[in-house]
């Protein structure tokens, strides 16, 4: 791999594939769905790659690439990868590549520009995981989640101009908020070295005032953490959850939300490690209203993708809980479940997208008996199920497992609350499993039809199968994700408390 720019071919390849699919007619849908998929499997095979080259006993940012673009004010195209950023990478590459065939079912009208649109904010969703400057890491962070408004608003369901609305303005609220913290962090460090620059790696080597640290810190905690979502800003995203088509809502909760995660890990904790200390403390108090409220609102829903919607902002606050614990065990965890939860949402949102089309319902209580009709799919939404809920075997248990064991040392009290929060997550997807596939069958749905194609099957199989894969031989991702996590700990531990 020596001197291949992988980094810049994952980011650049659904770049090129959007200029291509401009040239391309409207009407010519199979090749513009053909041009999706190959360039999706292509990221997932240069991301595998990535993941096996990379060097974890060396750990470190790896596979650098790094070249000036405006020197006088210290941006440079700059990108390198660490443990933490190889999965990240490998979880988006899974996530579009299924999301691509979810909607080569799923989208029967302008396809071209919805494609067009799920391949930008892919490669804006690369770039960010990548990048190592800051401003870069902003600008793909814009790309990545300026399609969400087009794609949620035209194709999305009835409620989706309120969602759009909604998610713009949350969005947008964090995207400058975070900003402010970044200009703060560029200017401060330019002030006390006499080198302006934009380099997180050079950053990282500056040691910044405390009282800085603190203040800064928040900016970045609550602009990052709209998109995670942290309370209290965290009533967008199930509504965009809902509103969005099947492969766009994947995206979303598969992908974007791991985006805010990310930029806590890399910019705050990482530039700010005594801010991390003072103010972790209080988003760990946030995180039980995250799995409190969005496990009890779930527990309510009657409708499919709002209860998985709310489901996901309530997983995201293990998240958060493993990383306010500031020690290794919780932080591979949050990452890991960053992963898991990924796979896991991106599973769910892509089977309850099938049953709609078909059914055009999304409502428990109207799907009834559907296993005798559908019975790969009820298969495949048990998994989904068991997942959420924490089975073992399966990699949501043993990210949700770390988490509690790291956090058990620091906030005794906070986990054993948390705890809770899974037999809540456990009553309401076994209510659905139950309802929607075991129950007395309707005969309104006598027609229905079960995914029996290889395209309707694939996504399914594919999600499911890394599921499994990463439940019964976690080191495959965790072994990447310490390698990052440990030189993150020990800068941050080297904090005094208090």
């Amino acid at each position: 791999m020596e001197g291949f720019p992988i980094l810049s071919v994952i980011i650049g390849l659904p770049l090129v594939a959007t200029l291509f699919l401009l040239f391309v007619k409207e009407e010519s849908v199979y090749l513009i769905r053909c041009v999706a998929a190959v360039t999706t499997f292509s990221t997932l095979i240069l991301s595998i790659i990535l993941m096996f080259k990379y060097d974890t006993a060396a750990g470190g940012f790896q596979f650098i690439e790094k070249t000036e673009w405006v020197k006088s004010m210290g941006i440079s195209y700059h990108l390198g990868v660490d443990g933490i950023s190889v999965v990240m990478i490998v979880l988006t590459a899974f996530v579009i590549f299924t999301g691509v065939f979810v909607s080569w079912v799923g989208i029967k009208t302008r396809v071209k520009e919805h494609y067009i649109l799920m391949l930008l904010l892919v490669a804006g969703v690369f770039g960010v995981f990548s990048a190592l400057d800051m401003l870069l890491f902003y600008f793909f962070y814009e790309l990545a989640v300026i399609p969400m408004y087009p794609l949620i608003g035209i194709w999305g369901s009835a409620n989706r101009e309120y969602a759009t609305m909604k998610l713009t303005l949350y969005l947008s609220f964090g995207a400058v908020f975070a900003l402010l913290g970044i200009l703060a962090i560029y200017f401060t460090a330019g002030a006390q070295t006499g080198v302006y620059t934009f380099d997180m790696l050079e950053m990282s080597a500056v040691v910044f005032d405390r009282s800085f640290q603190i203040k800064a810190f928040i900016p970045l905690i609550f602009g990052f953490g709209v998109l995670v979502p942290l309370a209290p800003f965290h009533s967008w995203s199930p509504i965009g959850h809902a509103a969005a088509p099947s492969a766009v809502s994947m995206l979303h909760a598969g992908v974007l939300m791991k985006l805010g995660a990310y930029g806590i890990i890399r910019l705050a904790m990482g530039l700010l490690p005594e801010g991390a200390v003072y103010w972790m403390p209080y988003v760990a108090g946030l995180c039980l209203i995250n799995i409190f409220y969005g496990g009890m609102v779930a527990l309510s829903r009657k409708d499919l993708k709002f209860m998985v919607g709310y489901s996901s902002s309530s997983h995201m606050g293990y998240v958060l809980l493993g990383l306010a614990t500031l020690g290794t065990v919780g932080v591979n965890g949050a990452v890991l479940l960053m992963f898991a939860h990924g796979i896991m949402t991106a599973l769910a949102f892509s089977l309850i997208g099938f049953l709609y089309d078909q059914t055009h319902t999304r409502m428990i209580y109207d799907l009834s008996g559907l296993a005798k009709k559908v019975p790969f799919l009820a298969v495949c939404f048990a998994i989904m199920a068991f997942a959420s809920s924490g089975l073992p075997g399966l990699a949501n248990f043993v990210a949700e497992l770390m988490v509690f064991i790291g956090a058990f040392k620091v906030y005794p009290i906070h986990t054993i609350i948390a705890v809770f929060g899974i037999i809540v997550t456990a009553t309401y997807m076994l209510r659905a499993v139950r309802t929607v596939f075991f129950c007395e069958p309707l005969d309104r749905w006598d027609n229905l039809r079960d995914a029996t194609t290889f395209i309707e099957r694939m996504p399914y199989v594919v999600l499911i199968a890394v599921l499994l894969l990463v439940g019964f031989y976690p080191a495959i991702v965790l072994d990447l994700i310490n390698s990052g996590v440990v030189p993150l700990m020990d800068k941050i531990n080297g904090v005094p408390l208090g």
